[in-house]
This record gives structure tokens, sequence and C-alpha cells, in this order.
């Protein structure tokens, strides 16, 4: 479940990156690597108003700073897709969970305004280096800022010691070397604001849990797909390096446009029930074995609570996510991967499946 712990990363992901990095002198992703934001977890707690605008004012600090040094980065580079040092499939996993539980603590609406920022930004990004404009620069920043603020500092200090445990001490003066240093140690110093900015204003207080629902029809249809896959799930090898590939014959901006879909789906999902999914992503990593295979009783929950947040957002979304996918991923690795499992395991998967997908289209929106 290695791979599937991968999808509920929440918007810990762009913020680990940056405390990790930035402590030497690199920045936060743009957009492209957003597509974590989209499926981040929400809780429902409201974040103090009153510091909307003084994180907003920092965020444009922050650009005035940084903006320079943003149009440096190829953030259309291959790069971005490798581990930051030796691939530890487990050992990355437990920093992923830190971002599950993060983006699990973190508001619901920030969360999804911080996609919408994201799915803004997208929209207008530009030349060969794949960089937003500076007006969505800002708002993004911002957008961040606000949904850190949102969430406990432990939950966000454990974020930045798993990743900075799994990255490489060389890859920072690594990507510093390939920018203008002087913009990468200005862009680093009014981060160092920034962050001050939102540490002032940070929550103390963790969220309740999700409110889970039980005995609904998607829940009983997740038993039966389980049932059906489980098998299937056991045959995957969860510990490939082969989920960090890039798609065949596609580029960064073909793949960003399938990933912008992915974060308006998320940003229209029911906040509880995204939450949930998180905390069940949550135990189900809790569970796996060295083979990064969960329990089937986690596994299960999983499902359901996929299934739940699929239901909740409308049917002409999840349509968008699912074109866009098939436009970027060429049969071949559908090929590629059925070729790697039991086929009829695979087959019986697919089939129970498809009953799955009826009953949560039944009850979507």
């Amino acid at each position: 479940m290695v791979r599937g712990a991968r999808k509920a990363v929440a918007v810990g992901v762009a913020v680990a990156v940056a405390c990790s990095v930035q402590q030497h002198l690199n920045f936060v992703p743009g957009p492209r690597h957003a597509a974590p934001v989209a499926a981040a977890a929400a809780s429902m707690m409201m974040a103090p108003a009153a510091f909307a605008d003084e994180i907003g004012d920092a965020a444009k600090k922050l650009g005035d700073a940084s903006y320079s040094f943003a149009k440096e980065v190829d953030w259309n580079n291959g790069i971005f897709l490798q581990a930051p040092g030796k691939f530890q499939p487990l050992k990355a996993l437990k920093a992923i969970d830190k971002m599950i539980e993060m983006g699990a603590a973190a508001d619901p609406k920030l969360l999804k305004e911080a996609a919408e920022a994201h799915h803004k930004a997208i929209g207008s990004i530009s030349g060969p280096n794949g960089v937003t404009s500076r007006a969505d620069w800002d708002a993004v920043n911002a957008a961040l800022g606000r949904v850190v603020a949102s969430v406990p500092k432990a939950k966000v200090m454990a974020v930045y010691d798993s990743v900075k445990d799994i990255t490489d001490s060389k890859v920072p003066a690594y990507m510093k070397s390939l920018v203008n240093g002087p913009d990468a140690e200005k862009a680093y110093q009014e981060f160092l604001e920034f962050k001050d900015v939102v540490a002032k204003n940070q929550v103390t207080t963790a969220s309740a849990p999700a409110v889970v629902p039980s005995g609904d029809k998607i829940g009983v249809a997740a038993k039966a797909l389980s049932d059906a896959s489980y098998p299937f799930i056991k045959d995957i090898d969860w510990l490939s390096d082969i989920y960090l590939k890039p798609l065949p014959g596609k580029t960064a901006p073909e793949t960003l446009k399938a990933i912008d879909k992915m974060i308006v789906m998320g940003a229209k999902m029911d906040g509880n029930l995204l939450k949930a999914a998180a905390e069940a992503h949550h135990k189900a990593i809790g569970s796996i074995d060295a083979k990064g295979v969960t329990s089937a009783a986690d596994y299960e929950a999983v499902n359901a609570a996929i299934g739940r947040i699929v239901a909740s957002v409308p049917k002409a979304t999840v349509m968008d996510v699912y074109n866009s996918m098939a436009g970027v991923v060429d049969s071949t690795v559908t090929n590629n991967m059925f070729s790697k499992v039991n086929p009829l395991d695979a087959v019986a998967a697919a089939k129970g499946f498809y009953t799955f997908k009826d009953v949560v289209e039944a009850s979507q929106r």
C-alpha cells in the first residue's frame, strides 16, 4: 500500500519540502508538484480569521524576495520525480505518513482555498521553465502559510524531521547550484521571516477526529471489493521504484493538465470525508508488512473512505480526472503493470471494482 498512501499525501508535502530544503537555501516547489494538496485531508476546525491579512502581507514580501529565484527553477525538470537520496520506500512512507497526519489536522476551508490557488496558478504558467505568474505565486504561498498555521507546530515539525531523515545532505547544495546563488539566499532569508509570521499565528490544539460513516452502501460495497481484490493487492510489488518513473512519451506540461483536474476534484470533496480518508490511510500505514501491504481490514477501510470522497464530488468532475489520466497514460503502462501480477487476481479485482464503481456512482451527488 506504499503507492496507495501517496495518493493521500496532504498539503504537508509542499510544506515539508519547503521546510527541509529551504534550510539549505532552496525553496518551495511550484504548482506542478501540488497534486498532494488536492489529496490533502481536512479537519473540521476553523482557523482564526485574524491572521489572514498578516500572512497575506508576509507572502507578498516573500514574493518580492523569491520570485526571481522561482523563475530560475526549471519546474519541468524530471529530477523532482526522484527520491531525495537513497531509495528507501518504507522509510519514505514514514515521512508520507507524517504528511497525511498534518493534512488531516488542517482547516478544511483553508485546504480548499489552497487547492483553488494552485488551480489558478496552473492556469497562468508560462515560459520554458513552467513558472506561474507573480500574483499567483504570492497567492499560493499565502494559502500554504494559512494551511500550515491551522496545524499545531508539533505536527508540522514531525513532517520537517521525517523529510530531513530521507534527504541526502548533498541534495540542497546541488539544487542551489542549478540557480543563481544570491537569488536563492535572498529567497531563503525572506522565507525565514515568512515562517515566523506563520508560527506567530499558529494554532496550538489539534482538531477532533473525523466522523466516519457506518452501515452505508458504499461501506458494504467496499467489503465486497476488498474481498475480491486483496489477493491482487498482495501480488503487487509496492516497494518498486517504478512508481517514480515519468509517464512514457509525456512532457511535464502535458501531465500537469491531468494533475490540475485532480486538484479541482480535491477542492470539491467533503471536508469531513476527506479527513476520514486521510485517517484511514494513516491507520493502514500502521499495519503494513515488510512488503508494504496493509491488513485486509485496513485495506477495506481505505476503499470505503475513497469511495465516499469520490461520491461527494459531482460526476462530471470525477470524469474530468478519468479522461485526463486516460490521455497521459499509454496502454503500454497498463500492460506492463498487468504483466507483473497474477492475471486471474487482476481480473477478479477489476470485476469487483466495476461493481464498486456503480455503487459509488449511485450515491454520488
